[in-house]
């Protein structure tokens, strides 16, 4: 039998997570150095449904095949989409009905008496912003972070007595200036890489 290197640290499952937002261009990240979340001025989005976070990659390509030939001698991706599908759960946090309904957080912060007033437009102008969304696992983390990214798509708003309403949201991710989507920044033991890290 031949000796199959595996590490169970280095596989990873989505115990756990947050995702914030924030004007666009206000604020880049710092990289992770713990378990820390992210403070002002990123606004967290709160609860997330415990069917968790969905990082969706989507690419179309074109096959180029010879004359005569029936396998490609090449493949172009011709578009790479990449997108986040996640349910929010606290729709009465700010931010989250700002995302929403795609208006500043202070058109839909409550007044001294708790009462939120607004309108909803059917062709609202874009809504860009900047995202986070981080996994826990254990001693591991992972943060993604995409400088401008907006809600694409709203799932159905559901009010019933035995469940708890939620945003069902896609947010798709645009390139920055440098063309890049997303910036991944990854954290764990060391003690589990192979040769212990050294």
């Amino acid at each position: 039998m031949p000796t199959i290197e595996r590490s169970d640290d280095l596989a990873m499952i989505g115990i756990n997570g947050g995702a914030w937002a924030v004007d666009l261009g206000t604020a880049t990240p710092t990289a992770p150095t713990g378990f820390t979340s992210l403070t002002s001025p990123w606004m967290p989005v709160g609860m997330i449904s415990e069917d968790g976070l969905t990082y969706a990659i989507d690419e179309d390509s074109e096959e180029f095949k010879a004359w005569g030939q029936t396998s490609p001698f090449r493949k172009v991706v011709t578009g790479s989409v990449r997108t986040f599908q996640m349910t929010l759960w606290e729709t009465q946090r700010p931010l989250v009905k700002s995302l929403m309904y795609r208006l500043p957080v202070a058109d839909v912060t409550p007044d001294t008496d708790g009462l939120t007033s607004f309108a909803e437009s059917a062709t609202p102008a874009p809504d860009r912003r900047a995202w986070v969304w981080d996994v826990y696992d254990g001693e591991s983390m992972l943060r993604m972070f995409a400088p401008e990214a907006e809600i694409s798509e709203r799932g159905d708003v559901v009010y019933k007595g035995d469940e708890v309403t939620g945003y069902e949201v896609t947010v798709s991710v645009y390139p920055d200036a440098a063309g890049n989507l997303l910036y991944h920044t990854s954290k764990i033991d060391p003690s589990a890489l192979p040769g212990g890290g050294s």
